[in-house]
């Protein structure tokens, strides 16, 4: 709620999970626990700490901590949360307030304690939005500033069947005195076009182009393959008879449209592809490849109370030539293993010739296995992050 919607969507939150996610950074370390208090499931707090390995002169250990207010638990748009840190801002405020059967909404940042206040943004940052499942609209402004500044932001993104289309308009006020309202900059646009309902437990694909700040040229393409097996694992249950594995396949290019020289051919034009493969509920494999460097990472992930999940990661260096390492382990106790294990419920997405049968495809050990509600859009009893975001476009 207190971003725009324009930076979400075109698959724009996918490829940034595939080309992130896992992927760690050479001598630095990163530590992240959440804590969530079990006689009252509204609140939770988040803190963070990160660093380089080695100390260097421009490199801090930074500290941050978040405690967050959720007025219902099942619906997040709605919050208060106290963002704490020894970088700036020393104490934000944020706070966003929705609401569903009209789909209006108001958020805000207002920085309580600063070391420096420079601009009118260090003073607090106001917006309004209307969401429904086909429009989303929206403007942040700066109440306390000079006048000159207004509007911070402001997008429109509007989605007709499979295509989804958006304009950003962000002013750059650094530009000189009288051409910062009517620079091309300022302006964004975007196209895409989409399948699935958004939901990792069914295939999507998405495809799209954009023109950032009238200078810069990008398309992007990502896709959610999800694939039924008959196989028989002795670690599991004898009732369960198939596997899921979940494909993903991205690729980004951006280049650049305006006559601006660079002193670096590579800044002009970049690209960069991906993959992911989850085996199971317990592997994962993933790779990227660009001009510069190319990277591959295995995640390892265990199901116990609380799971456990391990990571490693190589980075190949191009420009110079050498390889880093590096590794996480997550530990949390939030989830079920409802998203890779073959539940007779949650299977056979996509039937193939060898299940002829409408409803039950193959029967093996004492239940038959299903055909999965997800194609007709049930997602009852789904984990929360499993479900379509379908409300609010």
């Amino acid at each position: 709620m207190l971003e725009s919607s324009y930076n979400l969507l075109f698959g724009k939150l996918a490829l940034r999970c595939l080309f992130e996610d896992y992927f760690e950074e050479a001598r630095h370390f990163s530590t992240r626990i959440m804590l969530k208090p079990i006689d009252d499931p509204h609140v939770d707090l988040i803190a963070t700490v990160s660093g380089p390995l080695d100390h260097k002169p421009d490199e801090n250990i930074v500290g941050n901590a978040l405690f967050r207010w959720q007025s219902d638990i099942y619906d997040p748009h709605t919050f208060m949360d106290l963002f704490v840190s020894n970088t700036d801002p020393v104490l934000l405020v944020r706070s966003s307030a929705y609401y569903p059967q009209y789909g209006v909404g108001a958020f805000g940042f207002f920085p309580v304690l600063l070391k420096k206040r420079v601009s009118s943004e260090d003073y607090g940052v106001m917006g309004l939005r209307y969401g429904s499942s086909n429009l989303s609209i929206g403007a942040t402004l700066m109440p306390f500033s000079l006048g000159d500044e207004f509007p911070k932001s402001a997008w429109l993104v509007s989605k007709m069947g499979r295509l989804t289309a958006g304009v950003q308009y962000e002013p750059n006020f650094r530009s000189k005195e009288g051409t910062r309202y009517n620079d091309l900059e300022n302006w964004s646009c975007a196209i895409g076009y989409g399948l699935g309902s958004g939901s990792p437990l069914s295939p999507s694909f998405n495809f799209g182009l954009e023109l950032a700040r009238s200078s810069q040229f990008i398309a992007s393409f990502y896709q959610h393959v999800v694939v039924q097996r008959r196989v028989k694992n002795p670690i599991e249950e004898k009732e369960v008879v198939g596997i899921t594995n979940y494909i993903d396949f991205g690729f980004e290019l951006q280049t650049r449209v305006d006559d601006n020289k660079t002193s670096s051919p590579n800044a002009d034009s970049t690209f960069q592809v991906a993959a992911s493969w989850q085996a199971n509920k317990n592997f994962l494999v993933k790779g990227k490849a660009g001009p510069l460097s190319s990277s591959i990472a295995l995640a390892f992930k265990s199901w116990w109370k609380p799971s456990f999940t391990f990571n490693i990661s190589a980075i190949r260096d191009r420009t110079v030539g050498n390889t880093s390492f590096g590794f996480g382990i997550h530990v949390d106790n939030l989830r079920e293993a409802s998203y890779q294990r073959a539940d007779p419920n949650f299977v056979m997405l996509t039937p193939n010739k060898e299940h002829l049968a409408e409803g039950i495809h193959w029967k093996h050990g004492q239940r038959p296995v299903l055909q999965s509600d997800v194609d007709s859009g049930n997602f009852d009893g789904i984990p929360r992050e499993l479900r379509p975001l379908g409300k609010i476009l």
